[in-house]
C-alpha cells in the first residue's frame, strides 16, 4: 500500500539545468566530422621538432654544448667565456678596420709603382702601410719582442689549445690583450674566413689616443684582473637535476629544523 501511495504522490519538478534546448540546425552548414584513424583524413600539422632525427653534426654540436655546461671547466679555458661586450667590440673593430691589410691587387700595384719610381731614378715615395698583424706565430713573435700594442684573441678558436696560453704570455710581457666573440669577425678584417688572433703594432697620430684608451681599459679588465685566472666554469646541471637537488636540500633543512625543535623542547 505504501509503494502505491509513493507512486501516486506529487511529481517533483525537474531541475532547470536539465532542460536542454535543441539547437536549430542550419541547413546551409552540414556537419562533416573528420576521421583521423588509419586510412582516414590527413593528420593536422603538429610541431614535431623534438621527434626529428637531426643530422649527426647537429647532434654532436648540441651534445658538446651540453657537456661543456655540465663539466667543470678550468680557469685557463673558462677565461674565453669572459669576452668584451658589444660596445667595446664595436670600438676595437672600428679601430682595426682602419688598418686592414691591403689586398693582393693593391700590393701588386704599390710594388709596381715603387719599381717604376726606382727605374726612373726618382726617390721612392710609397711607404709600406701600417696594418694589423695576424697569424698565430707572427702575433706570438710580436708579443715576445714587446712590439704589439694591443692583441685581440677570438673566443671560439677550435681546438682551444692553440690560444689558451696566449693570455698568460701577454700578461708576462705586459702587452694589453682582450678576448672578442667570433673568429670570423677577426677574419673579415684581414680578408680571411677566420683568424685566431690579431695584433696592432703601430697606429697613426690621430688614432693614438683611442688605442691608449682601449689598451688601458683592457689592461684593467684582463691583464690585471686576477679573478679571471682563478674562476672555474661549468658545473651547471640540467633543470631536472637542479629541481632534484633543491628538493633534497629542502628536505635536509626541514629535518634539521625538526632536530633543533626537539633539542629546544
Amino acid at each position: 500500500a505504501m509503494g502505491k501511495a509513493a507512486k501516486g504522490g506529487k511529481k517533483l519538478p525537474s531541475a532547470p539545468l536539465a532542460e536542454k534546448k535543441k539547437a536549430k540546425k542550419n541547413p546551409l552548414f552540414e556537419k562533416a566530422p573528420r576521421n583521423f584513424r588509419l586510412g582516414g583524413d590527413i593528420q593536422p600539422k603538429r610541431d614535431l621538432t623534438r621527434f626529428v632525427k637531426w643530422p649527426k653534426y647537429v647532434r654532436l654540436q648540441r651534445m658538446k654544448r651540453v657537456m661543456l655546461m655540465r663539466l667543470k671547466v678550468p680557469p685557463a679555458i673558462n677565461q674565453f667565456n669572459n669576452a668584451i661586450d658589444k660596445n667595446q667590440a664595436g670600438k676595437v673593430l672600428a679601430l682595426c678596420k682602419k688598418y686592414m691589410p691591403e689586398t693582393k691587387a693593391a700590393k701588386k700595384a704599390r710594388l709596381m709603382e715603387m719599381a717604376q719610381q726606382k727605374k726612373d731614378g726618382q726617390e721612392v715615395k710609397t711607404k709600406k702601410p701600417q696594418t694589423v698583424k695576424y697569424g698565430l706565430n707572427h702575433v706570438t713573435t710580436l708579443i715576445e719582442n714587446k712590439q704589439a700594442k694591443l692583441v685581440v684573441i677570438a673566443h671560439d678558436v677550435d681546438p682551444i689549445e692553440l690560444v689558451c696560453w696566449l693570455p698568460a704570455l701577454c700578461r708576462k710581457k705586459d702587452v694589453p690583450y682582450c678576448i672578442i666573440k667570433g673568429k670570423s669577425r677577426l677574419g673579415q678584417l684581414v680578408h680571411k674566413k677566420a683568424v685566431s688572433c690579431i695584433a696592432l703594432t703601430s697606429v697613426t697620430k690621430e688614432d693614438q689616443k683611442d688605442l691608449e684608451t682601449l689598451a688601458n681599459n683592457f689592461k684593467a679588465q684582463f691583464n690585471d684582473n686576477a679573478e679571471v685566472r682563478r674562476r672555474w666554469g661549468g658545473g651547471i646541471m640540467g633543470i631536472k637535476s637542479q629541481h632534484v637537488t633543491q628538493r633534497r636540500e629542502k628536505a635536509i633543512q626541514i629535518e634539521q629544523a625538526k632536530k633543533l625543535g626537539l633539542q629546544i623542547a
